[in-house]
């Protein structure tokens, strides 16, 4: 199962969705394209905002600075990953910290 565990200013994200063979996992694949994309929009608009670590173990995103336009793609990234708890609750798990 994919964990996303959500803090204020700190977002990490790991495991296997387990949907499918590595590789062939649409669940996985998803949860990466929304990271990715999410995380290059943000360096594009500003390359200190966030500052993200990716490993064979998942990806940390910390938030460095508070703006409109950080916030929103994040919240976007957010809203997007629960659409997938949504359809696929056996795969993907997310836990937020308020």
């Amino acid at each position: 199962m994919i964990k996303v565990n959500i803090k204020q200013n700190h977002i990490e994200i790991n495991g296997h969705a387990m949907f499918d063979d590595y590789g062939k996992d649409i669940v996985c694949a998803a949860v990466s394209s929304i990271v990715i994309t999410s995380i290059n929009g943000i360096l594009r608009l500003d390359d200190k905002a966030i500052n993200y670590k990716s490993s064979s173990d998942g990806i940390i995103i910390d938030i460095l600075k508070d703006s409109r336009e950080t916030n929103l793609l994040i919240l976007n990234m957010i809203s997007l990953l629960k659409e997938l708890e949504e359809k696929y609750s056996k795969n993907i798990k997310i836990y937020e910290e308020v």
